[in-house]
């Protein structure tokens, strides 16, 4: 059982505790209410809280507490992340955010980081709809210093790196109250489109009559190959054969591209395996594939949250019906599933592939928070630092990214026996 750390924050003066002043008399009525913060080590003593918020809270799938506990069960625990959970609660002890932080180890130090942060596509906290008035940006940065002081008071969460990294602009309708503290833009980008109309309006507004016309014509040759089935597998065992389907296509296309396989990473394979089987967690997750005359050829696992449904993992065969799009066409039938099922958002998560630029009309951009957190920190931070800078600046420079691409795969070809690379792909890939 972990041991929660409590205090209060008056924001007026930015002081915790019984050490802030009272105010003059006069100034009661307009002085900020206090919030009480507390950091949580053991998630299943939260659990009902977390998930009672999360029904009401502005945030995204990836801040709930299925999604969260699956992966600190199979892949935190593995490599000593430890979870700091924070929650704020207003005076009458109604929650006001939860942020899901964690400390993990690192090169010479441990960092403050994002509960699963390798996995979520996007981070942030779950903020009630009252958040943005209880607390405006310039009271948030006091409340950044009050959180960071209960964290270190913990020596089990000893930090010496602030690493937020993948975080939204909005969280739901409300501004990012972390963007306040200072931020630099992200390497990739995101992408979501809104849902409205039926398909065939949809389709029709979004591709052109010619790409129509050759998608129709991919699709007719697809499906001489054999009658065109679109699936979504309930039970468990169907489940996971579907995704282990899935996961030996995409480990193909990892090895074709010289990245790193993420299913091969210590715990992931179990962790998709667990949240996609957790009847706990079904509301949340989706999983489909198409198949040709029996033969599955594409494959998606896909995550669904306040009528937006999370483009999350997608794969297709390699062989000789890829030429016909069998990826593409089971995005349409994706896209057609959640309209039809009254999604009003399809969230392409993070990732620059060109084919969702082909279904969005921008980009939503990320960012990240990096600071020191102790001397030592002033040394490492930097460097982590300029390395996301280099990395966007090549993912972002389309000659830069095309010849890393191309060295990238013929690194992967030439040790495709050998140990994976280092750096992960981002989750999903064109289909």
């Amino acid at each position: 059982m972990s041991r929660a750390i409590s205090a209060n924050l008056n924001a007026h003066d930015g002081l915790v505790g019984a050490a802030a002043s009272a105010p003059p008399a006069r100034h009661v009525a307009s002085a900020p209410a206090p919030i009480a913060l507390s950091v949580h080590q053991d998630l299943a003593e939260i659990a009902d809280d977390w998930r009672a918020f999360a029904d009401t809270a502005d945030g995204t799938v990836f801040q709930t507490y299925e999604w969260l506990d699956t992966w600190q069960r199979h892949v935190g625990i593995l490599s000593d992340v430890r979870p700091a959970v924070v929650i704020g609660r207003a005076a009458d002890g109604a929650i006001l955010f939860l942020l899901p932080l964690a400390t993990r180890p690192a090169a010479f130090t441990r960092e403050l980081v994002f509960l699963g942060t390798e996995l979520c596509d996007y981070n942030g906290p779950l903020l009630a709809p009252e958040f943005a008035a209880a607390v405006p940006a310039g009271r948030f940065v006091a409340l950044w210093q009050s959180i960071l002081t209960q964290l270190r008071a913990n020596a089990r969460l000893a930090f010496d790196v602030v690493r937020l990294e993948k975080l939204p602009v909005k969280i739901g309708a409300q501004d990012n109250p972390l963007l306040s503290l200072g931020t630099t833009p992200n390497p990739s980008g995101a992408y979501a489109t809104p849902l409205a109309g039926s398909w065939e309006e949809f389709y029709a507004a979004k591709r052109s009559g010619a790409t129509r016309n050759r998608d129709r014509g991919k699709r007719k040759k697809l499906a001489s190959h054999g009658t065109l089935a679109f699936v979504e597998p309930h039970d468990d065992a169907a489940i996971l054969a579907t995704l282990d389907m899935l996961v030996a296509q995409k480990s193909r296309a990892f090895a074709r591209m010289g990245v790193a396989n993420i299913f091969a990473q210590p715990g992931c394979l179990n962790f998709y395996r667990a949240i996609f089987t957790d009847a706990a967690a079904r509301h949340l997750t989706h999983v489909s594939r198409l198949d040709c005359g029996g033969e599955t050829v594409a494959v998606n696992l896909g995550l669904t949250f306040r009528r937006r449904y999370y483009h999350l993992q997608a794969s297709r065969d390699d062989g000789e019906l890829a030429r016909f799009g069998p990826g593409t066409a089971h995005l349409h039938e994706l896209l057609a599933a959640a309209i039809a099922r009254g999604f009003t958002t399809y969230d392409f998560t993070i990732g620059d592939e060109p084919y969702k630029r082909e279904w969005c009309d921008g980009v939503t951009p990320l960012f990240d928070h990096y600071a020191a957190a102790s001397a030592r920190g002033l040394m490492l931070s930097a460097p982590i630092a300029a390395k996301a800078r280099l990395k966007r600046l090549i993912k972002q420079t389309p000659a830069l990214w095309d010849a890393f691409r191309r060295l990238r795969s013929l690194a992967g070809r030439l040790t495709r026996h050998g140990a994976p690379a280092k750096e992960p792909v981002e989750n999903n890939r064109e289909p």
